[in-house]
């Protein structure tokens, strides 16, 4: 932003200009001191970003050496790691993934929707909602039976998923007693298999997560989408606490929390910061985080919306991974648009997941074919079931040496 200096100093020299008719000159130099406060010199600005640029450093460079997660950040802090050059940004966020994570080791995540459609909430990106229905032509169904299901894990497992992702259209699940029931089944089914299992069923309460948890349920998905403060501008039916509740509700009974968010919906970089600020100082920062990008559908709110910039998902990956170290972070929604060395470089800088397989959802997704040859060019393994390997050994940050 350009700022101009020439009003203040006219009001400056207007003053100095009517102290000729004062008995003394006090009010020429009281003029002159308010002519001064107003105009800061470029010394004292390049001074103050500096100083700026330094504790931002600073900061970037305590989150680097840590070798625990912490929970306690401030949106400051986060800001300053957000904000730094992307260059640098991505470099120390591949210092702490090496830290924390096999840098060769990709999640291979398999999502199906086992119930489509019919959907009473109101989220403006979503093609599942009844409210948009008309525009986006697509037909509610009943819940997939838990014989098909079991199916389509079974596939997902040969073609080398280990994590298999079920999710249904609901805002809640009171008075679903017959499709928790067959929920629990299939779930029960997916672990038998030996695979990990996620599920994301709307809200759940207190009692319901207990008995997914009983069934054998790892992971449980429930976004928190973006930032509070922008979060009213993009649902309505569902409030941020009742999210952070259920996330409650999960972690309460054992299960792994997986939550994470939306980019391209509107929203600023400052929203994003709020983003990450929500789920850093969580009670525990989820297990794992996936970063979506808006996939437009017509017919929704969010339908004309032009697609996110590659370098505003790389940014937030990086820095969610400087923030959470430990955590899983899945490339989501919107990979099947990215080149496959802008995937590389979100792998270089702290992403460790991704969704594979026929469909994600409603929209498209990266096949096991494409994925498997990309995996052969870049070095990259699917990591095991339950068994993320472990941490390579400790790297000095000063001089980068084993």
């Amino acid at each position: 932003m350009r700022v101009s200096f020439q009003p203040a100093l006219r009001r400056a020299a207007r003053g100095r200009l009517s102290s000729a008719a004062q008995p003394s000159n006090f009010k020429a130099r009281m003029s002159t001191v308010a002519a001064e406060q107003i105009v800061p010199s470029t010394h004292d600005t390049l001074a103050y970003n500096a100083e700026r640029q330094q504790r931002a450093d600073r900061i970037l460079q305590d989150a680097v050496k840590a070798t625990a997660a912490r929970h306690d950040w401030t949106r400051e802090e986060i800001s300053a790691i957000f904000y730094q050059p992307l260059m640098k940004l991505a470099y120390q966020a591949a210092t702490v993934h090496r830290r924390f994570h096999n840098p060769a080791e990709v999640q291979l995540c398999t999502l199906m929707n086992i119930k489509t459609g019919g959907c009473t909430e109101d989220c403006s990106y979503c093609a599942q909602s009844t409210r948009y229905q008309k525009g986006t032509g697509l037909e509610a169904k009943r819940v997939e039976t838990v014989e098909s299901v079991l199916e389509a894990a079974r596939i997902a497992k040969e073609n080398g998923s280990t994590r298999f992702c079920m999710g249904a259209a609901w805002r809640d699940m009171r008075g679903r007693k017959n499709s928790l029931r067959n929920i629990k089944d299939m779930v029960s089914g997916v672990r038998a298999m030996g695979m990990e299992v996620c599920v994301t069923l709307g809200m759940i309460d207190e009692e319901q997560a207990k008995e997914l948890k009983a069934a054998g349920l790892t992971a449980y998905n429930h976004n928190v989408d973006t930032s509070r403060e922008f979060y009213p501008s993009i649902i309505s039916t569902r409030t941020y606490d009742e999210r952070l509740k259920t996330l409650g509700h999960v972690r309460d009974a054992g299960i792994n929390v997986c939550s994470g968010g939306i980019l391209g919906l509107g929203e600023t970089s400052e929203d994003r910061i709020g983003l990450l600020h929500t789920v850093a100082t969580l009670p525990s920062h989820p297990e794992s985080f996936p970063v979506n990008a808006l996939v437009p559908i017509k017919g929704t709110p969010l339908g004309d919306r032009k697609p996110i910039e590659f370098t505003s998902m790389l940014r937030t990956i990086a820095a969610a991974r400087i923030v959470m170290p430990a955590t899983i972070i899945r490339i989501a929604a919107g990979r099947k648009t990215m080149a496959e060395e802008q995937q590389a470089l979100c792998f270089m800088a702290g992403a460790n997941a991704i969704f594979t397989g026929e469909k994600m959802l409603t929209t498209e997704c990266n096949g096991w074919d494409e994925d498997a040859a990309m995996f052969g060019r870049w070095g990259l393994e699917p990591m095991k079931s339950f068994q993320k390997s472990a941490v390579p050994p400790p790297v000095d940050v000063e001089s980068g040496l084993e």
